[in-house]
């Protein structure tokens, strides 16, 4: 038996390599199929609409042209989209065909792709590379005022992670561009002072505003590697091949609000951080949220998101909570410099260098370093030394010394004469001179080690965020030099800008919804007052009361209602709208309002739901809500009533208590043309009627039989009390713990 000779390593891993090749080639043939086919689709329509025929017929006669005029079928339909989008430079000739065809075949292949990195990809290779452009960024317009990198081409990952985010105001070109809607061309290098992605010295720069369906959502920047002149005709072809990119922004993924937003920030850190969620002198502080860093510097487990710091924290949590409280009374970083290690089955990292951010009302953000964290801690050893040098003044005449990264940092050859601290003042950003000077005071003549960062304007244009850290050398009383170390700290100080502005957006729209909350809290205690009044009706005494949701979302939708009509009899009913906040009690006085209008009309009160569902699915913001209607009528003491969905009545007689169980009819606002049935219950003197919302009986945990039970056996232990004393204690006794807002309507039949 031969037996079969095994494969080396070395022919498996050349067969890989060829499978893989063959497989990205299969893909990148896919791609640019699908942008072709894409394009032909398009033209396709075109002359499906001018010659007023079927697709068919249409691609058919495109075909033919090709033939006849020997021009391939992507570059004939290339001509007729240009010819229909009124493109300038296919219509009299700035750009030779050539370039206008490969420009639309670069522009329909960018629709086509679901990621903001293919489509850049196609932008620049087919349409901008031709041009000699070197990269394209594209970044989306955030509701917090930021740009948040969406897609690049042509970029490496170490300078796009440095890009990631740019925070308003800096570099204040970009978000001039994307505030005047015009775009910016900038010919050879950076303004003075400012600092933008690519090489710096020389190269020319495009600056453009993407826009989709009348608004600004975004900005590309297009990168060349040398001085670049923007005729007319250059500029032309590039704005037409950006245009697209807006489209591509406005149909992909769009930048979440608030908390999100700020999640968003926090992943793309190098470090740990988590959200943590409620006041800081409250048991209640709990973690919201961790990113990856966090997660796995706690030791890779799950994540402790939802638990109280307490728990999740128990060696650590006070010293956090104490942070946090300052971090809220200064609004500044706090920082300690080691907290004990963290207690778990598994040995987690200590927390080094804390860092503490307000993050809002009720919201605090926790950074972190953890030292035995293998990875993080190589990734930022690594990050520091890219970004660290040594220097060493004299200020006796033996000169300066710097280590290599500072050249680097500072942006000249190492040929070049080291830049002393003392001289380094026309280095500066104009802003930063009282910096450098109260620097050097303390060096010099306090003689103490001191720490700034200054802003440094290199040779280029360019700005870089230098932090100095020095000690002056002293020889008997006499400062004869200055030695420390220089840190680019150019990428977090954007980082840092950019979680400023989030924190300041988030603040903002916090405050916006306290005032919205405040409104309609006024509004529904205007329209359903926690303690009313004891009512005189016809036959009746009632009694209400309403207590407010929880503190956290302050407004609800319940509403309750006795009215007294022309007919003699009495309106009675209750609601409650789902959800919270303004669209809540919005939707409450709308329904209220509109069930009074609508009892007038003298109809039974299954009339009367149908009617209100009518008006529950034409009520702004959709709303859905239960609902009990009941008229009493005093002449024979009936009470004829309708529930949507509703909790069951409670009739309380003669001590004793039971639950009126009704037809199980939809909730309001869930579908049209319902027919809601009716029950008669005939009451008889000093029998009591309960009418109530969910939030009185509800508890997270527990079956909703449960609380009812619960219910009957207070009310009969309250059933000596006067109605409005039955209330108060069914309020004060209330089992329901959902944070829910609650109503409560007593009603005592008197004759």
């Amino acid at each position: 038996m031969i037996n079969p000779v095994p494969e080396t390593s070395g022919t498996a891993g050349a067969q890989s390599a060829a499978t893989i090749a063959a497989l990205s080639a299969e893909a990148d043939r896919l791609r640019t199929e699908r942008g072709r086919r894409h394009l032909l689709d398009l033209a396709t329509g075109v002359l499906a609409a001018q010659l007023e025929v079927g697709p068919a017929q249409a691609r058919e006669h495109l075909e033919k042209l090709s033939q006849v005029t020997g021009v391939g079928p992507e570059d004939l339909a290339a001509d007729v989209v240009n010819g229909v989008a009124g493109d300038p430079e296919a219509v009299d000739g700035a750009l030779p065909r050539a370039e206008t065809r490969r420009a639309r075949r670069a522009v329909a292949a960018a629709e086509t792709y679901e990621s903001v990195d293919e489509s850049a990809a196609a932008l620049l290779d087919g349409g901008l590379a031709p041009l000699g452009a070197q990269s394209l960024w594209l970044w989306r317009r955030t509701e917090t005022g930021c740009l948040r990198l969406a897609g690049h081409a042509g970029v490496g990952a170490a300078e796009a992670v440095v890009w990631q985010w740019i925070p308003p105001g800096a570099p204040a070109m970009f978000h001039s561009v994307v505030v005047d809607g015009s775009p910016c061309w900038l010919g050879s290098g950076a303004p003075h002072g400012e600092e933008l992605p690519g090489p710096g010295h020389g190269a020319g720069r495009a600056l453009l505003p993407l826009g989709a369906q009348g608004a600004v959502v975004g900005l590309a920047l297009v990168v060349w590697p040398g001085q670049v002149d923007f005729d007319e005709r250059l500029r032309r072809a590039v704005t037409g091949l950006i245009e697209v990119a807006g489209t591509v922004l406005a149909g992909t993924e769009s930048e979440p609000s608030e908390v999100p937003a700020l999640m968003d920030v926090l992943d793309a850190l190098g470090h740990p951080a988590m959200v943590l969620r409620g006041a800081p002198e409250s048991p209640a502080l709990a973690v919201e949220y961790t990113n990856g860093p966090a997660i796995r510097s706690l030791g890779g487990s799950a994540p402790p998101v939802g638990q109280p710091l307490a728990l999740a924290f128990p060696f650590v949590h006070a010293e956090l909570a104490r942070l946090a409280r300052g971090a809220h009374g200064s609004a500044r970083r706090q920082s300690v410099p080691r907290l004990p290690r963290i207690a778990g089955e598994v040995p987690a990292a200590p927390l080094l260098d804390v860092r503490v951010l307000p993050a809002g009302t009720g919201r605090t953000v926790v950074l972190w370093h953890a030292s035995s964290d293998p990875e993080m801690s190589e990734s930022r050893a690594v990050g520091h030394l890219e970004g660290v040098a040594l220097f060493r003044d004299s200020v006796v005449g033996d000169g300066s010394v710097w280590s290599a990264p500072a050249y680097r940092i500072f942006g000249i050859d190492r040929d070049a004469a080291p830049v002393p601290l003392l001289a380094l003042r026309s280095w500066l950003h104009p802003d930063d001179g009282d910096v450098l000077t109260q620097l050097l005071t303390t060096l010099t003549e306090r003689q103490r080690g001191a720490l700034a960062v200054l802003r440094i304007i290199r040779g280029d244009g360019t700005l870089r965020h230098v932090r100095v850290a020095a000690e002056p050398l002293v020889d008997d009383g006499v400062v004869t030099g200055i030695t420390g170390v220089y840190q680019d700290v150019s990428a977090s100080r954007r980082t840092e800008a950019a979680l400023t502005a989030t924190f300041d957006q988030l603040t903002a729209v916090q405050k916006q919804a306290a005032i919205r909350d405040e409104m309609a809290l006024r509004l529904q205690q205007a329209i359903v007052p926690e303690t009313p009044g004891l009512q005189e009706l016809p036959g009746l005494t009632v009694a209400a009361r309403y207590r407010p949701a929880a503190q956290e979302y302050r407004v609800g939708g319940d509403w309750y209602d006795a009215l007294p009509l022309p007919s003699g009899r009495v309106l009675l009913a209750v609601g409650d709208i789902a959800g919270h906040g303004i669209d809540a009690a919005t939707g409450m006085v709308a329904l209220r309002n509109a069930l009074r209008g609508l009892a007038f009309s003298g109809h039974a009160p299954g009339r009367l739901m149908e009617w209100l569902n009518e008006v529950t699915l034409r009520t702004s913001g959709g709303p859905t809500a239960t609902a009990v209607c009941a008229l009493y009528d005093p002449a024979d003491r009936s009470l004829r009533w309708s529930s949507a969905g509703h909790l069951p009545l409670l009739l309380l007689r003669d001590g004793r208590a039971r639950l009126l169980e009704g037809p199980h009819d939809l909730l309001l606002g869930a579908t049209p043309a319902v027919t809601y049935r009716e029950m008669r219950t005939p009451l008889r003197r000093d029998d009591t009627l309960l009418l109530y919302t969910d939030g009185l009986i509800e508890r997270r945990h527990d079956a909703l039989d449960q609380g009812l039970d619960t219910l009957v056996e207070l009310a009969e232990e309250l059933s000596a009390c006067e109605v409005d004393e039955q209330v108060e204690r069914l309020l004060e006794a209330a089992t329901g713990d959902t944070d829910d807002d609650t109503s409560v309507v007593a009603i005592r039949v008197r004759s």
